[in-house]
């Protein structure tokens, strides 16, 4: 597998910003939450998405043996250490403690990324210390 253009992926992902904040979404300038952004790029830079993605809860907090954002994304993507998380790499974040990783962002440079966050849609920001800090996983797109 050979990854996809760093610069294609952060312009895809640009593509999205200011696209309103909706649990389960994936439509650009209509809404989106952080998953469904992540599964746009996929569209814009990849394909179509191999398979339909069920349900899933919104509880940062919750717990468990199986990461399933990190068990998918390594099904279709390469996975890299967090130390070679370059712009245009999808990072997982653990919100919480001892939670499983239930976020997704795109970094868009060495210290931005963007991401949907309830109540302020798609948008990018800097990668602070304590973003930084909740990264567990780190993945690259497939180039189609």
């Amino acid at each position: 597998m050979t990854p996809a253009c760093p610069d294609r992926v952060i312009t895809a992902a640009r593509s999205w910003l200011g696209t309103p904040y909706h649990d389960q979404a994936s439509l650009k300038g209509v809404g989106c939450d952080c998953l469904g952004l992540a599964r746009g790029v996929w569209r814009d830079v990849v394909g179509p998405e191999p398979f339909p993605i069920p349900p899933y809860s919104r509880d940062w907090g919750e717990t468990g043996q199986c990461e399933v954002l990190a068990e998918g994304a390594r099904s279709m993507m390469m996975e890299v250490p967090l130390a070679e998380a370059c712009p245009g790499a999808l990072v997982l974040f653990r919100m919480k403690q001892n939670a499983i990783a239930k976020h997704v962002g795109i970094l868009t440079g060495t210290a931005t990324f963007l991401h949907a966050y309830e109540r302020l849609g798609v948008i990018e920001e800097p990668l602070t210390r304590p973003w930084r800090r909740r990264i567990a996983f780190a993945f690259l797109f497939p180039k189609p």
